[in-house]
């Protein structure tokens, strides 16, 4: 189903690498192993550096238009976590 949901898709002015970050995204929770180990072996970034190019990535144009769903689910994550760490360096709740 990856590969009918991929041709399905626009073309896309992402680069491989941002395209393949963003289909690991969304394929992460069938992993079989930790998705930090499956970050490190399979884009050899620690899962730090996974997360600032990811979220470099999300922010992109292009990146909406790759995966709108998955993108805007992401954005969304993002913002509430962010959210949340600002509520608690000021001693809020959320």
């Amino acid at each position: 189903m990856g590969d009918e949901r991929r041709e399905m898709r626009p073309p896309s002015d992402l680069d491989r690498r941002s395209r393949e970050i963003l289909d690991f995204e969304r394929e992460a929770w069938k992993l079989s192993v930790t998705k930090e180990r499956a970050i490190r072996e399979r884009f050899g970034f620690s899962p730090s550096r996974y997360h600032q190019v990811l979220h470099r990535i999300i922010d992109r144009p292009e990146a909406l238009v790759y995966d709108p769903m998955l993108v805007r689910r992401l954005r969304r994550v993002r913002e509430v976590r962010r959210r949340a760490r600002t509520a608690s360096g000021l001693g809020l709740r959320v």
